[in-house]
């Protein structure tokens, strides 16, 4: 039997279909935005994993030490089976949970991106010939239809990237978690903390500028993939405190007036002179906040870790 199982419950067309639609509504809308998941194809990827070895750029880090220290008493907290990652990407940190999980039978990574799924998987059965990997091509904010594999699970959700998704979205996203958890299930969550502003801002806004270029990078994927003709340079990388919804916010600010034509959507986007696109909401949370919003969605907060300076914390719920 296969060690390594591929199922896609999205559709081969749904990337495509769904950046049409996030350009046509986040472009003609004011105040205008795109969502963070366009900045993802293969260059974007790149100078993210560039952007965690930054020096501002602590929630990597942060998140790998809480990991290297926790994951025994993770382990011995869920005694899990099945390990699922939600935005699995490379499973480069989920290493150390894997290592850690003495009964763990199978790892079901879910991302959007099959390459990644399949170089991971190949990465990780080299390492562990005895794991079963079934990897899920899905996109994780839509629903999950998770295959039948042996209980109790653990689902982590890890690198604060739940802090992409507005209240709303959040609230329903841990609420179809929940739906969809039995008894013994456990939910790893990753939450980037609240903090002195500068360090914030810094860790988006780098010195090298790589986090620049990773930001103009959705202008580059838009006019490849619908043949707009967006100059990045027409644009600056923008980052900024939210101090009211405890927030960074990402956004590209017109340095000129701009009309940008997209053909594929028929449609041509005017920027006045210093008009700006959000790109990215990267939500900072406190550890009250996080036990309410994981109580209105029906889950316990049970277990609560953070690395030596705070930064960072992983929080252990149960339904």
């Amino acid at each position: 039997m296969s060690q390594f199982v591929l199922s896609r419950t999205l559709p081969s067309d749904a990337t495509a279909a769904a950046l049409r639609a996030d350009v046509a509504e986040g472009l003609t809308r004011s105040p205008k935005e795109l969502p963070p998941k366009w900045f993802y194809d293969a260059r974007g990827s790149a100078l993210f994993d560039e952007i965690t070895l930054l020096p501002e750029y602590y929630p990597t880090r942060a998140e790998r030490e809480i990991l290297r220290a926790r994951a025994a008493a993770i382990a011995a907290a869920t005694g899990a089976r099945t390990l699922v990652e939600l935005g699995s990407g490379s499973s480069e940190k989920t290493r150390h949970l894997i290592r850690a999980l003495p009964l763990l039978d199978h790892y079901v990574p879910v991302d959007v991106s099959e390459s990644a799924l399949s170089g991971a998987a190949a990465t990780l059965l080299g390492e562990h010939p005895e794991l079963r990997v079934h990897a899920l091509v899905a996109d994780f904010q839509y629903g999950l239809a998770l295959p039948d594999t042996p209980g109790p699970r653990l689902l982590a959700f890890l690198g604060g990237t739940i802090g992409n998704l507005l209240p709303a979205e959040r609230a329903e996203f841990l609420a179809g978690l929940r739906a969809g958890m039995a008894p013994g299930d456990a939910l790893l969550l990753g939450t980037d903390l609240v903090k002195d502003e500068r360090v914030l801002v810094a860790a988006y806004d780098d010195a090298r500028g790589v986090t620049a270029a990773f930001n103009k990078n959705v202008l580059a994927v838009v006019n490849r993939e619908l043949g707009a003709d967006f100059d990045p340079a027409d644009f600056a990388h923008v980052a900024l405190w939210d101090a009211h919804h405890e927030w960074i916010e990402m956004r590209l600010r017109a340095r000129r007036a701009v009309l940008a034509k997209i053909p594929a959507l028929d449609l041509a986007v005017h920027f006045a002179a210093g008009e700006e696109v959000r790109t990215e909401v990267s939500a900072k949370f406190r550890r009250e906040g996080v036990r309410s919003e994981l109580a209105a969605a029906g889950l316990e907060l049970r277990r609560w870790w953070t690395d030596d300076a705070g930064r960072f914390a992983l929080s252990l719920s149960v339904p």
